[in-house]
């Protein structure tokens, strides 16, 4: 690779930690040359995470609360048409003492996702959404319950509900039909995000890093979709398949292209909150740890109750099933410490 390369990679990357954005064809030219400046926009990203936030990693309590889905996505393991899945919903009174235990743990946000399960009607959820509020309210409650209409939206909203994590999965429409059921719209997705952010939640948006059919094209509009939707977080893991699914046999998404993209978001939205992901820790023993040294800072330990969290599988050998919420979190402070962060007892909102 010439010399050149190395030297057009690091200007760009020195021009994007100042000015937050790039060309589609200088995302594209990055990533196609990833091996040539990975070292330094790692150290950039973490220095821009830095300026913004300091070494501080916020937890999020993930109360994975439904597997139950009536879509069919062909990546997901817990897809309406997997008859293998043993399926599972919390009660009221379960969810909101998993929010209790985590309060003691000190979680100061809770993370409500499920999959799309229509027995979760708004009046359902605003119960749980503002009695987890009334008994702690110092804390944010996320929702990750996928497309609603925009009254459900504003109904969560007045009943509590702070932030809405709905990911996008692609920004390419085309993409998009390869890996969902004919009668899921991409359109939808898009102006559901949208709805989000006019009710003012903090809305977070993500996608998978080497899903089936994704080009690095792709990655490279992924960039520019984000810079011009601007939400509050991005939660990106790599495609990793689910043996119950239509794409089983589909290679797994790397932690190393995952990585990269973390930075490129970080250093385009300098202010996003930022997992460092489950998944991206499953493919790699070390995954979490290099996603903080690369710009993240979020982590979501689980609060659920163990006896379903083996239920609540979106692809194949998912870390932490096993383990009790408070042993999860010794483990994780001492990881993110190693990578010269530290976790800190926060909501820990969005800063513009």
């Amino acid at each position: 690779m010439p010399k050149q390369h190395t030297e057009i990679c690091n200007e760009l990357i020195g021009r994007l930690s100042e000015k937050h954005f790039l060309s589609y064809d200088e995302y594209l030219f990055l990533i196609k040359n990833r091996e040539l400046c990975r070292n330094y926009i790692y150290t950039k990203a973490e220095s821009q995470r830095n300026e913004i936030y300091g070494n501080k990693v916020y937890i999020r309590g993930l109360i994975e609360f439904t597997n139950y889905c009536k879509n069919n996505c062909l990546y997901c393991g817990i897809r309406q048409g997997n008859s293998n899945a043993s399926r599972y919903r919390l009660s009221k009174k379960e969810i909101i003492d998993c929010a209790d235990y985590g309060y003691k743990l000190g979680f100061r946000t809770f993370v409500l996702q499920g999959g799309e399960d229509p027995f979760y009607t708004d009046e359902i959820l605003c119960v749980i959404v503002s009695e987890i509020k009334r008994r702690h309210p110092d804390c944010a409650v996320t929702l990750s319950v996928g497309e609603r209409s925009f009254e459900s939206y504003k109904i969560l909203k007045n009943a509590g509900a702070d932030r809405y994590l709905l990911r996008h999965e692609t920004a390419n429409e085309l993409h998009y039909k390869k890996i969902h059921p004919r009668e899921m719209n991409f359109k939808n997705r898009l102006n559901c995000l949208e709805e989000l952010k006019s009710l003012g939640y903090q809305v977070g948006a993500g996608f998978m890093v080497g899903s089936p059919y994704q080009t690095e094209d792709d990655l490279a509009y992924e960039l520019i979709f984000l810079k011009n939707l601007n939400p509050h977080m991005v939660g990106i893991g790599p495609f990793i398949p689910h043996n119950d699914t239509p794409f089983a046999d589909m290679p797994a998404g790397t932690a190393e292209l995952t990585l990269f993209v973390l930075a490129l978001i970080r250093l385009t939205l300098p202010n996003v909150l930022l997992p460092a992901t489950t998944a991206l820790g499953t493919i790699d023993p070390f995954g979490r740890e290099k996603a903080v040294r690369a710009g993240a800072n979020v982590v979501m330990p689980n609060l659920s109750p163990t006896s379903v969290r083996k239920k609540y599988m979106l692809y194949n050998n998912k870390i932490c099933t096993g383990d009790e919420a408070a042993q999860c979190i010794e483990c994780l402070k001492k990881r993110i410490e190693s990578a010269g962060c530290e976790i800190v007892v926060s909501s820990g909102d969005y800063r513009k």
